[in-house]
């Protein structure tokens, strides 16, 4: 089974999943009430169940743009690094 991109990010940063997803969490929350109306406009586009973006649904959203905006072959780098 692969691993979970949060899984990934914690065990390199020596930190448990909850609080890589706390610190993720952190930022959507920063940058969805972001002074600048711009940034909070961008942040805004992203599709959530609830009031705020959750770190998956975050994640959901930047890979769909991600592959959009380059390919595919854009995200293999996840793989292979």
């Amino acid at each position: 089974m692969a691993e979970h991109i949060f899984e990934r990010l914690a065990r390199e940063r020596g930190i448990t999943v909850e609080e890589m997803r706390a610190i993720i969490s952190a930022r959507i929350e920063k940058g969805w009430n972001d002074q600048d109306p711009v940034k909070r406009e961008q942040w805004r586009k992203i599709p959530c169940v609830g009031e705020i973006p959750t770190p998956d649904e975050w994640l959901r959203y930047s890979v769909e743009h991600l592959k959009e905006d380059c390919g595919e072959e854009s995200l293999r780098w996840y793989l292979y690094n």
